[in-house]
């Protein structure tokens, strides 16, 4: 990867006379490379007064990289000569390979990857625009581009799979942007995005990336970019596109529906330390912050502005995202008293009025203040007006954030969005520009969010089931007559990993189920048995808060006349006889076996609602505790388990606890369970009890 992106050779087969060919644009943007660049086409001995050689064997040495800009047709032979010349890597710009679809062009584009792999040569392309590296001043494309800037100690690379896309957030340089690298892909059916975003963890001119991503057949090979990244401590700021459900599945359980690919990207990035982003327009800000604030000092906001509207919107994207606006210290207070007239606001947000704003000294005096105290981690200013005047106070601004060690975010409100102040802003190790209050604080809110979870303590983190668990689960899948086990079947299995299951009985007959209700004590439920049945409420096969001997046999009766009913006739094994549970806060717990990412877990709240709502949390198997109790906060209705309307509050900790041991069962199953759910869990105090469970075998069986 070295070879390929920071070459110390350059050749660029196919340039021609013509100025506008791919090769000749590609020469053109390498006039900055800080290595050795050689021209080849048999046609010519000499083009632009520069060498031109007939064949990569007649180069003076062995080049890094070579750039392939021919058409289609020759491609081939040429990545052969590279082969056997020891190239370390090419770059195939032509396009009509496996994205046509057609069978010779797939072709085509598989024997390149054969011949590449053969001779440990990268590949990139075919079909890309290819990369800038600006470190060197390697312009490896055809592409227009921004002229090579010094790079800064903030600098960005950007890394995506759309080529145009790349080149086009690449122009955030023009606006002062600092940017190491552009990286694009292609087909990628060789290097892809995962290597790109591998290569940068480890490179010291970039200090943070942006990537744009569409998906990849396995997408643990990007996790484990995002784990170098996370080794590295350097942002990984990622926009996922192409975010539709990719083929319907029938579902046999709630988690089937609700555990979707993108689900699972989101889940998996998050656990990686990934910044997500859910928009195109955030990509470049949110990554060129994290490469200048470092990590924070402090989990709240000062904000100052001379706008009180702009101060009301601060304060409402504040609130909406979670971060913290708290009142100035006694000393900043001191200041802000001071320095500030009467008609302002010496209350965070800050409306210190133009009179403060125009005075240099009186600025800094107060920015200073607020960003010294400790309660402040960054400070938010709204620019007003593109005008000198507005530009002149960023400087201000940035001695205070350099003195203090923190950062000033510049919120844009003029629609003159390149005007004055705008590349000041950018170009500025200590001042970071947004085009909206709403994009400034969800960044702050997942700058925090990921300092968060690197300063989590994951010590405590252990396995919770026992260790022999695993071979008796495997056993008992193995005795299940059917793919989809009963209820029964389904809550043994469970209950080998310590998770709490209701008693039941099978009977059957009304008599038996009388004598059974009279065993367990009453009210009790009455449930139906069958594999070819999953969902038994919906069937009439589930009767509720039975009192009395008499109403279990006329459900017990009813039951019956169900399945009567049912065509083709089920596998019927009898009825179930189960205490009922005093009713409680109602949780889902999910499990299913994703073929991309392996086992992944989901918890929700609302029983038959979970779907209804989509009220869920999801993420890779296993989780720790310190996870477990994340996904069941970070659900809408988590105010339900901390007690609602006299109710008691559910033991938090316990019910984590068994969402852990959930996910070791999917965890140690793999493939072996398709899909798994406990719907629900009946939760009140620390009684939390499985009142139903589901398990339908996968590949395994």
């Amino acid at each position: 990867m070295r070879r390929l992106i920071a070459p110390e050779s350059v050749a660029v087969v196919g340039v021609s006379e013509r100025s506008n060919g791919f090769g000749s644009r590609t020469v053109a943007n390498m006039k900055a490379f800080e290595g050795r660049l050689y021209q080849v086409n048999g046609k010519y001995t000499e083009l632009g007064g520069q060498p031109c050689y007939p064949s990569i064997a007649a180069l003076p040495e062995v080049p890094d990289c070579v750039v392939i800009a021919t058409p289609r047709e020759v491609v081939e032979p040429i990545a052969r000569d590279c082969a056997a010349a020891g190239v370390g890597a090419i770059l195939v710009l032509a396009a009509g390979f496996a994205e046509t679809g057609k069978p010779e062009h797939v072709a085509l584009q598989e024997r390149l990857v054969a011949i590449s792999r053969g001779a440990n040569m990268r590949l990139v392309g075919p079909n890309t625009i290819g990369l800038v590296n600006y470190a060197i001043g390697a312009g490896l494309t055809f592409s227009a581009m921004p002229d090579r800037r010094p790079l800064r100690t903030h600098a960005i690379g950007i890394v995506t799979q759309s080529g145009s896309l790349g080149f086009s957030l690449s122009q955030a340089v023009e606006r002062g942007v600092s940017v190491s690298h552009v990286l694009t892909a292609g087909n990628s059916c060789d290097v892809d995005v995962a290597d790109h975003v591998a290569y940068l963890a480890r490179d010291p001119d970039c200090h943070a990336i942006a990537c744009l991503f569409e998906g990849m057949a396995d997408p643990n090979r990007m996790l484990q970019a995002a784990a170098l990244c996370w080794e590295a401590d350097k942002p990984l700021v990622m926009y996922k596109i192409a975010t539709g459900q990719e083929g319907a599945r029938a579902a046999m359980s709630h988690t089937g529906s609700l555990a979707g690919s993108e689900q699972a990207y989101a889940a998996g990035f998050a656990r990686a330390g990934v910044v997500q982003v859910d928009k195109l327009e955030a990509l470049v800000e949110t990554a060129s912050f994290l490469a200048k604030a470092g990590r924070p000092k402090a989990t709240g906001a000062v904000v100052i502005a001379t706008s009180g509207g702009a101060t009301i919107i601060a304060a409402d994207k504040a609130e909406l995202h979670g971060v913290a606006l708290p009142q100035p210290g006694p000393e900043a207070a001191a200041v802000l008293a001071r320095e500030v007239p009467e008609y302002g606001s010496t209350r965070n947000p800050c409306d210190v009025t133009a009179q403060v704003i125009s005075s240099a000294d009186t600025l800094a005096a107060c920015a200073g203040a607020l960003l010294s105290d400790p309660a402040y981690g960054v400070m938010v200013t709204s620019h007003a007006y593109a005008y000198e005047s507005a530009t002149s106070r960023l400087p201000v601004f940035s001695r205070a954030a350099a003195e203090t060690g923190k950062i000033v975010c510049n919120v844009w409100a003029p629609e003159w969005l390149g005007g004055p102040g705008s590349v000041e802003t950018e170009s500025d190790p200590h001042l970071a520009l947004f085009h909206s209050m709403d994009r400034c604080f969800a960044t702050i809110a997942a700058w925090h969010r990921r300092d968060a979870l690197r300063r989590a303590d994951s010590s405590g983190e252990h396995r919770f089931a026992d260790a022999s668990a695993g071979t008796a689960m495997r056993s008992l899948l193995a005795s299940a007559p059917a793919a989809a086990l009963t209820e029964r079947e389904a809550k043994a299995v469970m209950a080998l990993y310590g998770i709490p299951v209701v008693e039941d009985r099978l009977v059957q007959n009304a008599a038996e189920a009388r004598a059974a209700a009279e065993a367990v004590g009453f009210p009790v439920v009455l449930k139906g048995e069958s594999p070819d049945i999953l969902h038994k409420t919906e069937a009439g096969l589930v009767k509720l808060n039975l009192r009395s001997a008499d109403e279990v046999g006329k459900a017990f009766g009813e039951i019956m006349a169900a399945v009567d009913r049912i065509a083709p006739s089920p596998d019927f094994r009898g009825v179930v006889v189960q205490p009922m549970i005093p009713k409680g806060v109602e949780v889902m717990v999910g499990a299913r076996h994703d073929p991309q990412f392996g086992p992944l877990v989901l918890v929700g709240l609302g029983g038959v609602l979970v779907e209804v709502l989509r009220d869920t949390a999801l993420s890779l198997a296993p989780v720790g505790p310190s996870e477990a109790e994340a996904m069941l906060r970070s659900l809408k209705g988590a105010a339900l388990l901390d007690g609602f309307r006299g109710a008691p509050a559910v033991d938090i900790p316990r019910l984590a606890e068994i969402v852990c041991r959930f996910s070791e069962l999917a965890a140690d199953a793999g493939h072996a369970i398709a899909e798994m759910e406990i719907n629900p869990l009946i939760c009140a105090g620390d009684r939390i009890i499985a009142a139903d469970a589901l398990i339908v075998q996968g590949e395994a069986r």
